[in-house]
């Protein structure tokens, strides 16, 4: 645990959360400041800043509450779909520096954008650029 992580002390019950899910390693509560009705957040309980400081099995943990509880969040608010997202890093807009997927009900007409929106302008890349990105990402992943 952080001592200076709100998140951390939402987990040790040091600041108060509308909490609608806990398991021994996940924590979910609804956003302080939801961006649409049931706006949920889900964190690894232990304390990490981003998703490469997260160990494999708490990934698959907050994984599997994020795949647990966004349905029960859309039909609890009756939403149309959701968007489940992590900003990942401050450039990214990460406010929390612990991970954690929000689970944000859409409905239609709600005026909100696809995921494609949050980064601004797209780059005009060519083909030959997509195929090196393509081939050096799948090269430092391992794949061949």
């Amino acid at each position: 645990m952080a001592d200076d992580c709100i998140f951390c002390q939402i987990v040790d019950g040091e600041i108060p959360a509308r909490v609608v899910y806990e398991d021994a390693d996940v924590l979910a509560f609804l956003d302080a400041n939801p961006l649409a009705p049931g706006h949920t957040l889900v964190i690894p309980k232990a304390h990490h800043e981003t998703l490469g400081d997260l160990p494999p099995e708490s990934g698959e943990m907050t994984f599997a509450a994020l795949h647990y509880l966004t349905p029960i969040v859309e039909d609890v608010v009756d939403a149309d779909a959701s968007t489940v997202a992590f900003n990942n890093g401050e450039a990214a807009g990460q406010e929390v520096p612990h991970v954690h997927g929000h689970i944000i009900p859409r409905f239609e007409g709600d005026g909100g954008t696809p995921i494609h929106a949050v980064a601004g302008g797209r780059p005009d890349l060519a083909d030959d650029e997509l195929d090196d990105l393509a081939d050096d990402i799948a090269d430092a992943a391992g794949e061949t």
